[in-house]
């Protein structure tokens, strides 16, 4: 039983050197920035003049976060 509750909470948090919270608090931010980026393309789909190079411009952001944490 504990084995297992380590693999599901342990495990991948360790394999990219973070600890639970750490990991909870990241990606919980980029689940934030992927809705944000959703809704501005969302909007965009809607009205075409608005949030022209919001979405792309927030994905570039995380893709650049993610590899500067590796």
């Amino acid at each position: 039983m504990i084995k297992s509750l380590q693999r599901v909470f342990v495990h991948h948090p360790q394999s990219v050197d973070e600890t639970y919270f750490e990991h909870m608090r990241f990606a919980g931010w980029f689940a934030a920035r992927l809705l944000a980026a959703g809704f501005a393309a969302l909007i965009h789909a809607v009205i075409p003049c608005l949030f022209e190079k919001t979405a792309s411009r927030m994905i570039q952001d995380m893709n650049a976060r993610i590899v500067s944490r590796h």
